[in-house]
């Protein structure tokens, strides 16, 4: 009997892994098969930031690699830095050709192509990085970038804001709006529109060429970002006055742009799984240079003798009454700076009135001894 016994239940087991062979293996094997056979899409993404930039340059690579994580690994994104595949700002043109399917910039180096393009980045004296997002998303913001962009095969998304920056490092003292007469400033957008107006001259280049050019006194002054991206470029060696506030960029947004097509080929779990990305390094940006900021100013100032100052009153008036005229300009000239100025103004005047009575009276409250 026991003999019986043992060759059923060998029997059985043969016929089990019999079984088990016709369907695919075990359910181990048949799991491995089914993994080997997702089809991986390797995409491009094209950035006009320096290698491991902290904040942008590293804001894309982690927005690769979550966009990697939340597909499974079925969206591969290599993301190369300005100048690794493209020049800085031949960006906007390889997305919209399709050499790349992705490109993290700024919107504002796009002016030359598309002069509505820089009220996506940012317009002196206007929204903050929280009014620009209430803009984009409840404001008509996002539908007018998008047709704008649409005719360039690009879809436009916000993928982070570095918040108020500085106003910029400059190698001489600023007293009054004279000493702004006839300075070569790096400064891109509608910021150097209005340097033209008070006498000086905006020079616009890629992060990349900023330090060697004011430490060889190709420019007097540059705007960058703020303490935690300045200190990172070591721009404290080739100038020491570090003025603010950034009248010029008040919320700075940096934008993701895809291929039209190649995000139109895209599943769309991994289209939803795209946005939902970019949205997480949106918030995730303007919260990292919160936090980091004030550290890096100390350490500017306190480390490697930095002079802080504030921009003269009279300066910074004559800057707010350019930057009016300046927006007016640019709107006339372009039917679709037009549409999307129209917008900015009529979003801004509410909001505006809004933060009056909440975020500024809240500040001043605080500030208050």
């Amino acid at each position: 009997m026991n003999k019986i016994k043992k060759w059923n239940q060998a029997l059985l087991v043969g016929l089990m892994a019999a079984t088990l062979a016709a369907c695919g293996g075990t359910e181990e094997k048949g799991t491995a098969k089914a993994e080997q056979k997702v089809d991986v899409i390797h995409w491009k993404m094209v950035t006009t930031w320096p290698k491991n930039l902290p904040g942008m340059g590293t804001g894309a690579e982690a927005l690769a690699k979550n966009i990697k994580e939340m597909s499974n690994g079925r969206l591969d994104i290599k993301v190369y830095a300005a100048g690794e595949l493209v020049p800085a700002l031949e960006v906007f043109d390889a997305v919209s050709r399709g050499t790349a399917q992705m490109g993290h910039g700024s919107a504002y180096y796009w002016k030359g192509k598309v002069a509505a393009a820089q009220f996506f980045s940012t317009v002196p004296f206007g929204f903050n990085a929280q009014e620009f997002n209430a803009w984009i998303a409840y404001g008509g913001g996002l539908e007018l970038w998008e047709d704008i962009y649409a005719p360039f095969n690009l879809i436009p998304m916000v993928a982070g804001n570095a918040g108020v920056q500085m106003g910029g490092w400059f190698n001489k003292e600023i007293n009054s709006l004279e000493d702004f007469k006839g300075l070569k400033m790096r400064m891109p957008g509608l910021g150097g529109e209005v340097l033209k107006k008070v006498g000086a001259s905006p020079i616009n280049l890629p992060g990349s060429e900023v330090f060697t050019a004011l430490q060889t006194g190709t420019i007097d002054a540059t705007e960058w970002v703020g303490p935690y991206n300045d200190l990172a470029f070591g721009l404290y060696k080739a100038a020491k006055y570090y003025y603010y506030p950034g009248w010029h960029e008040p919320g700075s947004a940096v934008e993701v742009i895809f291929n039209k097509d190649a995000f139109a080929a895209l599943p769309k779990d991994l289209q939803a799984i795209a946005r939902a990305a970019v949205k997480q390094a949106n918030l995730d940006m303007i919260n990292e240079f919160t936090a980091r900021n004030n550290d890096a100013l100390q350490t500017l100032v306190n480390e490697h003798n930095v002079i802080l100052k504030p921009f003269p009153r009279d300066l910074l008036e004559a800057l707010k009454k350019a930057s009016a005229e300046t927006l007016e300009e640019v709107a006339a000239n372009d039917p679709n700076s037009q549409k999307v100025y129209e917008s900015f103004k009529n979003f801004m005047a509410p909001v505006s009135e809004w933060h009056d009575v909440s975020e500024r009276a809240y500040i001043n409250a605080r500030a208050d001894d």
